[in-house]
């Protein structure tokens, strides 16, 4: 199940905020982290449609 993690990582990357932590704060960092998986979950529900 490796190849779940890495897709996911995958995913992740393609946003340039989360790629580097650029954030002081870990509360915006954990609000765009929240952002980016409403947005990939959006994507793939978007794609069953």
């Amino acid at each position: 199940y490796r190849w779940v993690v890495e897709r996911t990582h995958a995913w992740f990357a393609g946003f340039g905020k989360i790629r580097v932590r650029f954030e002081r704060r870990l509360d915006i960092h954990c609000a765009l982290l929240s952002l980016v998986a409403a947005i990939i979950c959006a994507r793939f529900v978007d794609d069953l449609c």
